[in-house]
């Protein structure tokens, strides 16, 4: 009976997908994407402010986290199709793709022809990457769908999840937990499941064999308040990059620390700062491996910032900072793009807005 509702579902969805999107995307063939390895690591919200707050508590004084001392850095705007400040979905989309569309559309042709966009992660599954997506947010939230949905609006999270399963199919989904994407709809497209730290760390490779993480019920805690049972942010990367990199051809990966951003709408300093502290820690761990891993590239960014948030002053490691914040939603403040590994050099001439990430990737004559 199960497996038969599960069929049900499939097929509704797959009606559903068919008539609200159009065509595939048609344009011209993409290059090669230039590295073996791709990260892309998102903090979601994470302007450089946070970065300077984080540091302060942290260490008592800025510039000392592993990313602030890559040695190439940018910067990125990040405006909409139509608007001067983004959400989520169309600067994720915007990185995805290299195209700019609507507040609220992933990875479609908004405004436009309303055609699939080709996103970095489909691109790479295309020259034989293997592929994987692993967020603090729940796992069909706005950031990893763009890479590898295609929906009107970021809300269609059924239309989502079945995407993901049918279509994308990501080999690697690390993210909260939530109903749109089940661990049974996972089981039933053929993801091996975990749903704590224990079962994530106990994973082993198979080959063809893709992974689920469902872990707790809708996003991950913040970290100020306990993980319990459920991974942190640095546990979901090692294990994914772990999985992927056992392919020859490399992988795409990307990693977003999404709880920034939360914690940037309630104006909630000390949840930002440990969630910033996090994803710190991850991207330290993550450089340590591809030190040993050439031709991998990183990017360290964000999507955008949230809280119009201003360092006042320093108290010293282990105290919060004096600050003001100007707003609980997003700015449209340029945030900072950090590179490590590849053509970091010229990259960060070239990268001067959010769609230039996509195209950072290939090479281009």
């Amino acid at each position: 009976m199960k497996n038969y509702k599960l069929f049900i579902y499939s097929a509704v969805l797959f009606i559903i997908t068919f008539f609200t999107s159009c065509n595939l995307v048609s344009s011209e063939p993409l290059p090669d994407i230039a590295y073996k390895n791709i990260i892309l690591i998102i903090g979601d919200g994470m302007g450089s402010e946070q970065i300077k707050a984080a540091g302060y508590y942290k260490y008592g004084e800025e510039g000392l986290f592993s990313f602030e001392q890559f040695s190439d850095k940018s910067y990125q705007t990040t405006f909409s199709a139509n608007s001067e400040i983004t959400d989520s979905a169309a600067s994720a989309t915007a990185m995805a793709t290299g195209e700019k569309v609507k507040n609220g559309v992933i990875s479609k042709e908004i405004p436009g022809r309303r055609a699939f966009l080709t996103t970095i992660l489909e691109e790479a599954q295309n020259q034989g990457k293997l592929t994987g997506l692993v967020t603090t947010t729940y796992s069909v939230h706005a950031t990893p769908a763009a890479f590898a949905a295609h929906v009107t609006n970021r809300s269609n999270y059924d239309v989502i999840g079945y995407q993901y399963m049918n279509s994308s199919r990501p080999d690697v989904i690390f993210a909260g937990g939530h109903e749109s994407l089940s661990v049974q709809l996972a089981d039933y497209f053929g993801y091996t499941t975990v749903t704590d730290k224990t079962s994530l760390n106990n994973l082993t490779y198979t080959l063809g064999s893709r992974y689920f993480g469902y872990f707790g019920n809708g996003h991950l805690p913040y970290i100020y308040d306990g993980m319990g049972s459920l991974p942190e942010l640095s546990d979901m990367a090692l294990k994914a990059i772990e999985l992927l990199e056992q392919s020859d051809e490399g992988f795409f990966l990307m990693i977003e620390g999404g709880r920034i951003d939360h914690a940037g709408h309630s104006n909630d300093l000390i949840r930002n700062i440990y969630e910033v502290i996090e994803l710190a820690d991850t991207v330290e761990k993550v450089v340590k491996w591809a030190e040993d891993h050439p031709n991998t590239i990183i990017i360290v960014t964000a999507d955008h910032e949230t809280g119009g948030l201003s360092v006042l002053q320093n108290n010293e490691a282990g105290n919060l900072p004096d600050v003001k914040w100007s707003t609980k939603g997003h700015t449209a403040i340029s945030v900072p793009v950090y590179l490590w590994g590849g053509n970091s050099q010229n990259l960060k001439l070239q990268i001067k807005d959010n769609t230039d990430i996509f195209h950072a990737f290939f090479s281009y004559p």
